[in-house]
């Protein structure tokens, strides 16, 4: 759930452990409840849980849980403990992250924060301090198969609205704006194509590459305590991965 969108990160998402796995329904789940009590429980008329549903769909998450989480938020009537908080910081060398989260004790969260860049050779920033190092963009990921053409596909998306099209070895991904990311989605959804993944990212427009065997271990040992954390929902950063 961190970084660029690449097919060997979305497959290593995918091939998680039960009780991993879990976590992330969890995670959704919650992302879920508070978009319901936000704009409703209607995906037509709430654009962010329309987009929240096929996220989840995509992460492999059963319609009955999907269905639940709404159906229990929106009889929860319309109190939110939970808020979004962002943060922003640097990894060893630099590394610029950023970490979305939803919290109902930001103290605990902050902390928490602030904890694990410290003791994994970083350190948290302001806000703004790293952000204008990404670009929001639409992702969507479709699976290279046979039973996907690629002219047509490329065709589809850029008729649809798409800004950027690029063919991987495994999968083909799709750019959009946000703006335009909704309509591009619903239109190759309504042709039939199935998304290894769709969902609205902080795109970096440059990336860092850690070359030291201490850093390599720091950063990964970071991103594995920020995406183990129960109110961490995403996690960006520019570290280019081998």
């Amino acid at each position: 759930m961190s970084g660029h969108s690449k097919w060997s990160n979305i497959k290593h998402r995918k091939e998680k452990s039960d009780a991993q796995r879990a976590k992330i329904f969890t995670k959704i789940g919650r992302e879920i409840a508070v978009i319901v009590k936000q704009g409703g429980s209607d995906p037509e008329s709430n654009s962010k849980l329309k987009d929240a549903i096929v996220k989840a769909r995509s992460n492999n998450m059963p319609n009955d849980n999907i269905q639940r989480c709404i159906s229990k938020a929106a009889g929860e009537g319309s109190g939110n403990d939970y808020e979004d908080i962002v943060y922003e910081g640097y990894g060893p060398k630099g590394v610029a992250v950023i970490v979305e989260t939803l919290t109902n004790n930001r103290n605990r969260t902050a902390g928490e924060m602030r904890h694990y860049f410290d003791k994994y050779g970083g350190n948290l920033g302001q806000n703004g301090c790293v952000s204008f190092m990404f670009d929001q963009k639409g992702v969507i990921v479709i699976e290279r198969t046979d039973s996907v053409d690629e002219e047509t596909l490329m065709m589809d998306a850029l008729d649809s609205g798409a800004d950027d099209f690029d063919a991987e070895e495994e999968c083909f991904e799709i750019l959009t704006s946000p703006e335009t990311f909704s309509a591009v989605r619903d239109s190759l959804e309504q042709k039939g194509y199935v998304f290894a993944q769709a969902e609205i990212q902080m795109i970096p427009q440059t990336s860092v590459t850690l070359t030291d065997e201490e850093d390599l271990k720091n950063m990964n040992k970071l991103l594995e305590m920020l995406e183990d954390n129960d109110d961490v929902q995403e996690v960006y950063h520019n570290w280019q991965e081998d």
